[in-house]
C-alpha cells in the first residue's frame, strides 16, 4: 500500500526511459533503433500478393518493436520539453527526435503502402483473418484510408516537410505562449495594485474568484496578452490551416477538414454530425443555468467574466496535494481495487509532474508511451477543488491506458471520440463522492460548480468544434485577417450563448489560448463525446451496481481494437441516435432543475 507520507509536490522522474549518462544513453538507444530499422528494411522483397499470415504477423511485430524504442526515446524528449520549454536543450532534443521519428516513418512506410494500396482485397482479407484477432479492426481501418494515401515518394515527402512544417509552427506557438507573462492590473478607487504572473495556470486559477473585479481583471490580463501577440499566433493558426487543407483536402481528397479527424479516428461523420447537432440544439439548457446562476450570485444577468464565479463568497476548499491525492485514491479504490492499484503506479514510479513553476506546459495532460510502461501524468497542482478534479481526471486517462496495457502497441490507444470515457468516468465518481459528504448548504454550491464543469466540457467543447468548422472554411474560402477569424469567434460566443449573459469584446482573443486548435485540430469534439457518454455510462453504474463494473473493464480494456459505435453497441449504446446523446443532456437537466429545488 502506498505510503502517504511520501506524497508531496514535485518533478516527475524520467530514469526508467534514459538512465545514467543522457548523451551516451540516448545515441545507443537512437542507433539500436536505426539498426531494427535497416533490418527491416531488407523484408521489403518479401512483400508479394502470396505472402504467408505467419511471416506477415512477424513483420507487424517487426514495426511494433521499433514504434516501441522510437517511442521511449521520443516520449522522454517530449516529456522533458514539457516540464520546461524554456530550455533549449530540451527543444534541440525535440527537434532531434521528430527528425528521427519523419526518418523512419519513410523507411518503414514501404510497409504501410503495399498493404493499403497494393495488396489486393482477397488477399487483405485473407492476411488479417489469418493472424491474431486482435489486429482485425486496426488492419481494416487501413484499408479504409487506403484511398486517402499517396504514392511511397509522396509520403515522404510530407513525412519530412512536417518537422519543419506544421510540427516547428506549433512548437513556436508553444514556445511563446507557455513563457508569456500576464500583467495583473487590480484597481480600488484611485488606486492601482500591479502584479505579474509567469504561469498561465495561476492566472486562470483567477478566473473561479468569488470577487468579480478580480475575475475580471484575470481575463482582462489574459487577452490583453494574446491580443498583443494576436499578429504572430494569427499567422500562425491560419498557416496551420492551410496546410491541413492543402495536405487533405487538395491532395489526399478527404470530404472536408473535420472528415480528416474523424476518419483517422475510425468514427463516422454522420455520428459527429447528430453529436454536434444535439448539442447546438441545447444550448438553450445553459442559457436557464446562466440567468438562474444570476440569481444565486445577486447580479441581474451574468457576464462572461462570471461564468465561473462560486456561489458563495465564503473561501473555496483548499487542499494539499497529499490530501487531494489520498481523496482521489480512495474514491477509485471504492470502486474497484484496480482502479486504486494502478493508480497508485503513478506514485510508487515518480511518473507524475504536479508542481507549478515558469516555463512548465500549462494545463494538465496523461501521456503514454507504450502499451507495458506505467503512464506519466503532468499536473499544475494549486489546491483548489478544480485541482482535485483535474488529477482525477488524468489519472483515469492513465487507467485506461493501464487497462488496455495487453494491446500491442498499434491498437492500444483508445481512439480520440473513446480517449475521455475514463477522465470524464474518474472524475464524476470523485464528484459523487464529495457530493454525499456535503451539507444542503454546500451541496447547492457543489452542484453549481459541476454544472459549470459540464458547461466547459459538453457544450463550450462542441462550440469550439463548431468555430473551427467555420474558420477552416473562412480561410480556405477568403482572404481574411486575424480580426475577422476572432469576429468569427465572436459570433460564435452570441450563438452560444444568446441573451443570457453579456459579452465585453475582449473574448473575441480567447480563441488565441485554447492549444488544441494549433496542436490537433478537431479534438475538442472528443470532450463533448466523453462527457455525454459518461453520463449514460455513470446512470447505468447507479442502476447496475458492481455488475456493471466488469462492463465498463471491457470498454476501457479494447483500447483502439474495436471501431466506437461497434464496441459501445456491444455495450448497449447506439450513438448514432440522437435519443442516445439527449439522455446525456436530459442528466444535465435533472441537475439544473435540482438546484432550483435546492434554492428554493
Amino acid at each position: 500500500m502506498l505510503n502517504y507520507s511520501d506524497i508531496k509536490l514535485g518533478k516527475w522522474d524520467l530514469s526508467d526511459l534514459v538512465d545514467g549518462s543522457l548523451r551516451k544513453e540516448f545515441a545507443e538507444l537512437v542507433d539500436n533503433i536505426k539498426r531494427n530499422v535497416k533490418e527491416f528494411e531488407d523484408n521489403r522483397r518479401l512483400l508479394k500478393s502470396d505472402l504467408n499470415t505467419s511471416t506477415f504477423e512477424s513483420l507487424i511485430h517487426k514495426i511494433e518493436n521499433i514504434l516501441e524504442k522510437l517511442s521511449t526515446v521520443s516520449s522522454f524528449a517530449n516529456l522533458r520539453y514539457a516540464a520546461d520549454t524554456a530550455s533549449n536543450e530540451a527543444a534541440a532534443l525535440i527537434l532531434q527526435t521528430e527528425q528521427l521519428g519523419s526518418q523512419i516513418s519513410n523507411q518503414i512506410l514501404f510497409f504501410d503502402l503495399w498493404f493499403k494500396k497494393e495488396l489486393g482485397n482477397d488477399n487483405a482479407q485473407r492476411l488479417i483473418d489469418g493472424i491474431s484477432a486482435v489486429y482485425g479492426e486496426y488492419l481494416r481501418h487501413k484499408r479504409l484510408v487506403a484511398k486517402y494515401s499517396l504514392n511511397e515518394s509522396e509520403e515522404k515527402i510530407i513525412n519530412t516537410l512536417e518537422v519543419t512544417g506544421p510540427s516547428a509552427l506549433v512548437k513556436i506557438y508553444d514556445r511563446m505562449t507557455n513563457n508569456f507573462e500576464y500583467t495583473f492590473i487590480k484597481k480600488r478607487g484611485n488606486k492601482k495594485t500591479i502584479k505579474t504572473f509567469n504561469n498561465k495556470e495561476k492566472l486562470l486559477s483567477l478566473v473561479r474568484s468569488s470577487n468579480a473585479n478580480e475575475r475580471e481583471y484575470a481575463y482582462k490580463a489574459l487577452f490583453k496578452t494574446y491580443e498583443k501577440n494576436s499578429g504572430v499566433l494569427g499567422d500562425i493558426y491560419q498557416n496551420l490551416v492551410t496546410q491541413w487543407r492543402d495536405e487533405n483536402i487538395s491532395i489526399r481528397g478527404f470530404k472536408s477538414p473535420i472528415s480528416v479527424r474523424n476518419i483517422y479516428n475510425n468514427i463516422d461523420d454522420s455520428t459527429v454530425e447528430i453529436l454536434l447537432s444535439v448539442c447546438k440544439k441545447n444550448a438553450t439548457l445553459f442559457h436557464d443555468y446562466f440567468m438562474e446562476k444570476a440569481k444565486l450570485i445577486g447580479v441581474k444577468k451574468l457576464r462572461r467574466y462570471d461564468l465561473y464565479a462560486p456561489i458563495t463568497k465564503k473561501n473555496a476548499l483548499k487542499f494539499s496535494f497529499k490530501n487531494a491525492a489520498k481523496l482521489v485514491l480512495d474514491t477509485f479504490y471504492k470502486f474497484d481495487p484496480r482502479f486504486g492499484a494502478y493508480t497508485e503506479r503513478l506514485f510508487k514510479e515518480g511518473h507524475i509532474d504536479s508542481e507549478i513553476r515558469k516555463g512548465k506546459t500549462s494545463g494538465a495532460f496523461c501521456y503514454t508511451v507504450s502499451p507495458q510502461r506505467t503512464p506519466y501524468v503532468l499536473l499544475n497542482f494549486d489546491g483548489k477543488m478544480r485541482d482535485v478534479s483535474t488529477m482525477a481526471h488524468e489519472f483515469g486517462h492513465a487507467i485506461h491506458s493501464m487497462f488496455a496495457s495487453d494491446k500491442p502497441i498499434l491498437v492500444s490507444h483508445a481512439p480520440l471520440p473513446l480517449a475521455e470515457t475514463a477522465s470524464v468516468f474518474g472524475e464524476m465518481l470523485l464528484n459523487e463522492q464529495i457530493y454525499k459528504k456535503l451539507n444542503r448548504e454546500k451541496k447547492k454550491i457543489f452542484l453549481a460548480e459541476q454544472i459549470d464543469d459540464m458547461y466547459a466540457t459538453i457544450m463550450r467543447q462542441a462550440f469550439f468544434t463548431i468555430f473551427e468548422i467555420e474558420a477552416h472554411k473562412c480561410i480556405a474560402e477568403q482572404s481574411v485577417t486575424i480580426d475577422n477569424i476572432s469576429d468569427l469567434y465572436m459570433n460564435n460566443l452570441k450563438t452560444q450563448f444568446g441573451d443570457s449573459l453579456r459579452i465585453s469584446d475582449d473574448f473575441k482573443w480567447e480563441w488565441l489560448y485554447i492549444p488544441h486548435f494549433f496542436h490537433t485540430p478537431f479534438y475538442c469534439y472528443a470532450y463533448s463525446f466523453g462527457n455525454l457518454l459518461v453520463l449514460s455510462l455513470y446512470q447505468q453504474y447507479i442502476e447496475e451496481g458492481k455488475s456493471f463494473v466488469s462492463k465498463y473493464r471491457e470498454i476501457l480494456a479494447a483500447g483502439g481494437s474495436e471501431k466506437p459505435e461497434t464496441l459501445l453497441r456491444n455495450a448497449g449504446f447506439n450513438i448514432t441516435e440522437e435519443s442516445f446523446w439527449q439522455q446525456g443532456f436530459d442528466l444535465v437537466k435533472t441537475k439544473i432543475d435540482n438546484l432550483r429545488v435546492d434554492d428554493s
